[in-house]
């Protein structure tokens, strides 16, 4: 039986989750630093949701992974920035507010972006890059798409930054975001971990073989909410529920979801997923864990540094 060594189909995926993404930043920053690997070089395609999508789209346009660290730092105390609401009592307040407006400016979010990302149009960047967000408008996913394939022909002319706005936009924290004739709101509704979508596209429109693919998914963290079984509780947004863990919810099972679709289509071997499980909230907002989030990413890289190493540098998959 004769072998033949491929080079694989590097995939890199970064999941959503707000300010929680300066956990999947670390661990790139580490990878690039500790195993002085190259993320533009190593991978063939990237993909990233909300707060992955200002990941994704700094790593392929070559910017450092330090960089986007330093910009979740130095930046996210003024994203999340709650807009002013006048209403007597700061409990009431924090109720009422996400009940009548969106939390945040997404102007905020803008700015930095502008100061952060390449002032250049998806259909400009080199490498693939794969950035979902949700059609409101028109009741469907929307995927936005650097220029990977001639089939595409929507999105050459909008800018990184507004894909990466319209990713961004979470439900009650910001607005939805209108790019030309489209409303959107955040790629997380219905793929906050883009594994799946990367790997579909990939295999259609970029020619990889489903052996040859590997593909490195990052999350940025799983909080454990649980409601019980105590059904007297009253249902309400905000004291059933509660409004922030719900959408955290839904962002959690839906990057469950993909990973296990991912884990029954493709080996063990081809795929490799660092991610964390807490027991205690993971708000999307709170600025306050940044530091806690650099340390979990920085232990967790300590720990698997040998297998990130090995999955990154092991020449790629074998085949008959």
């Amino acid at each position: 039986m004769n072998e033949k060594t491929k080079k694989p189909f590097r995939i890199l995926s970064i999941d959503g989750g707000g300010i929680r993404g300066i956990f999947a930043a670390q661990i790139l920053k580490c990878i690039e630093e500790r195993l002085d690997i190259k993320l533009l070089e190593i991978f063939d395609m990237i993909a990233g949701t909300s707060t992955g999508s200002i990941i994704a789209a700094g790593v392929a346009t070559g910017r450092p992974a330090a960089d986007i660290v330093a910009i979740y730092k130095k930046y996210g105390g003024d994203i999340f920035r709650r807009k002013p609401f006048y209403w007597p009592g700061k409990r009431l307040k924090s109720i009422l507010q996400p009940m009548c407006d969106s939390i945040y400016e997404a102007k905020k979010l803008e700015k930095v972006l502008e100061k952060a990302l390449e002032d250049m149009q998806l259909g400009d960047v080199k490498k693939p890059l794969l950035i979902p967000s949700t059609d409101i408008g028109n009741g469907c996913v929307h995927v936005l798409k650097s220029g990977y394939s001639n089939d595409f022909t929507r999105d050459k002319t909008v800018t990184l930054i507004g894909a990466v706005l319209a990713s961004c936009s979470a439900p009650t924290y910001f607005d939805p975001y209108k790019l030309d004739n489209y409303l959107l709101a955040d790629g997380g509704l219905w793929a906050n971990n883009p594994a799946l979508a990367a790997v579909i596209d990939a295999r259609k429109y970029l020619g990889a073989a489903e052996d040859d693919i590997q593909i490195l998914t990052i999350g940025t963290g799983q909080p454990r909410t649980v409601y019980g079984t105590n059904t007297a509780r009253k249902w309400g947004l905000i004291n059933g529920w509660k409004h922030k863990e719900f959408i955290d919810f839904i962002l959690s099972l839906q990057s469950q979801s993909a990973l296990n679709y991912l884990n029954l289509t493709l080996r063990p071997d081809q795929i490799k997923r660092i991610d964390f499980e807490s027991d205690l909230p993971l708000p999307l907002d709170d600025v306050s864990i940044m530091d806690d989030l650099i340390s979990r990413a920085d232990h967790k890289f300590t720990h698997e540094s040998k297998a990130i190493r090995e999955f990154l540098k092991n020449g790629g998959c074998s085949s008959d």
